[in-house]
C-alpha cells in the first residue's frame, strides 16, 4: 500500500463511535490521517485513537474535504444529508444508518458473506446492516452457501445498548430501582416502581422482557423486524426469501441474540453444519450444552466474533436445522462491520 487514505469517522461522540475508536485502535493501522467528525456542540473535545489525542471536529462541508473513506454513524436522516456531501467531496461513504440500506443502487455488504459487493457502488456509498442481522448473518450466510437457505425463522433478544445511550442508561436506572426488593411478583408492580421512566422502550424492561424493538410498521410489523426480513434477502442474494421475525428487547446492556430456525434445500445433519460453523470465518463454535456450554451476552460481550450454539437437527424437518446465536452489537453489529467494510474499500482505492 503505497497511499495511506484518509480516513473520517462522522458520529465519533456516539456510543458506536467509541467502540469504533478502540477497533482503530485495535486493528492493523492501514490508516493516513484519521479525522474525528460530530455535532457542532461536541466540537472541541478530544478523543483517543492510536494512542494519541484527536480534537473532534464540527461536521462541515470542510472537515469532509480530502477524505478518502468517511465512516458515518449517525442518525438516518443526518446520513440522507451529509453522505452524498462526502462523495461529492471525493469520499467513499461506509454508512452505519438505516438511510441507504435498501437502496439498490448501495451494496448492503458482510465481509465474510458478500465482500464482492464493495466494488458495485455506483453512488458512492456502501451501507452497513442492522446490529441485528449482524449478529446472525455470519452463521447464516457460511451455512446457506452450503446447503441453500429457503425459508428463515427468527426470534431475536435485543440488548437495550440498540436503542443507543438512552437504552443504557435507561435500564441502569431501572435496575437501581428494582435492585434488593421483591418486585415482580404481582401484576403491575416492576411498572409502579419505575412510573414513567421506560426511556426509548414502550414497556419496563428491568425485570422484563418488551416484545417490541423499532417503530410501527404495517400489519403489526415493527420496523426491526422488517429490517432484519429485508436486509437479510439483499446479503444473501435472494430476494424471494420466506421470513417470519419477532424482534424482543431483554435486560442485557450489549450483546444481542437470536434463535434462528433455518430451512435448507435438501437434508442437512448436525455433523457437518458444525464442521461450516466450526471453520467459517467470524464465527465462534460453542456448543456443548452437557457441559453447560453455549454462547450468552454476558460471555461474548466486548468480542468480535459471532457466536453459535444449541445446534440441533428440527425435529420435524429433516431439512431444517435450529441454533442459538449471539453477537456484540455495537462491535460486530455495527463498528466492526463497518471498519472491516472500510478496510475493503481502502485496499482497492490505495
Amino acid at each position: 500500500m503505497t497511499h495511506r487514505p484518509t480516513l473520517a469517522v462522522v458520529g465519533a461522540t456516539g456510543a458506536v463511535g467509541s467502540v469504533m475508536l478502540q477497533i482503530l485502535s485495535q486493528r492493523a493501522d492501514i490508516w493516513g490521517e484519521i479525522r474525528l467528525i460530530a455535532s457542532p456542540r461536541s466540537a472541541g473535545r478530544k478523543l483517543a485513537v492510536r494512542g494519541e489525542e484527536v480534537e473532534v471536529v464540527a461536521l462541515t462541508e470542510e472537515a469532509l474535504a480530502g477524505v478518502d473513506v468517511a465512516m458515518f454513524d449517525v442518525p438516518d436522516e443526518v446520513a440522507a444529508r451529509w453522505a452524498p456531501v462526502a462523495v461529492a467531496a471525493g469520499a467513499v461513504v461506509v454508512d452505519n444508518s438505516g438511510a441507504f440500506r435498501m437502496d439498490p443502487e448501495v451494496p448492503l455488504v458482510v465481509p465474510e458473506v458478500n465482500p464482492h459487493a464493495v466494488r458495485m457502488r455506483p453512488r458512492g456509498i456502501v451501507s452497513n446492516p442492522n446490529c441485528t442481522t449482524l449478529s446472525m448473518i455470519v452463521a447464516l450466510g457460511a451455512l446457506h452457501a452450503e446447503f441453500g437457505l429457503r425459508s428463515l425463522v427468527a426470534s431475536s433478544y435485543q440488548a437495550v445498548s440498540g436503542a443507543g445511550r438512552a437504552g443504557v442508561d435507561t435500564l441502569r436506572r431501572q435496575l437501581s430501582l428494582v435492585a434488593g426488593t421483591e418486585l415482580g411478583t404481582a401484576p403491575g408492580d416492576v411498572r409502579r416502581a419505575i412510573g414513567d421512566d421506560t426511556g426509548p422502550f414502550p414497556e419496563p424492561v428491568a425485570l422484563n422482557v418488551v416484545p417490541w424493538a423499532g417503530s410501527p410498521r404495517e400489519d403489526g410489523w415493527s420496523s426491526e423486524e422488517m429490517k432484519v426480513r429485508d436486509e437479510s434477502r439483499k446479503i444473501l442474494g435472494l430476494p424471494q426469501l420466506p421470513v417470519a421475525v419477532t424482534c424482543v428487547r431483554v435486560p442485557v446492556l450489549t450483546g444481542h441474540s437470536l434463535t434462528v430456525h433455518a430451512g435448507f434445500e435438501g437434508e442437512v445433519t448436525v455433523a457437518k453444519a458444525r464442521e461450516i460453523l466450526a471453520t467459517a470465518p467470524g464465527v465462534v463454535l460453542y456448543d456443548d450444552p452437557e457441559a453447560g456450554e453455549f454462547p450468552t451476552p454476558a460471555d461474548i460481550v466486548g468480542t468480535d466474533p459471532t457466536w453459535v450454539g444449541r445446534v440441533r437437527r428440527a425435529l420435524d424437518d429433516p431439512t431444517a436445522l435450529e441454533f442459538f446465536v449471539c453477537g456484540d452489537n455495537l462491535r460486530k453489529g455495527a463498528a466492526l462491520n463497518t471498519a472491516q467494510i472500510a478496510e475493503l474499500v481502502a485496499a482497492e482505492i490505495s
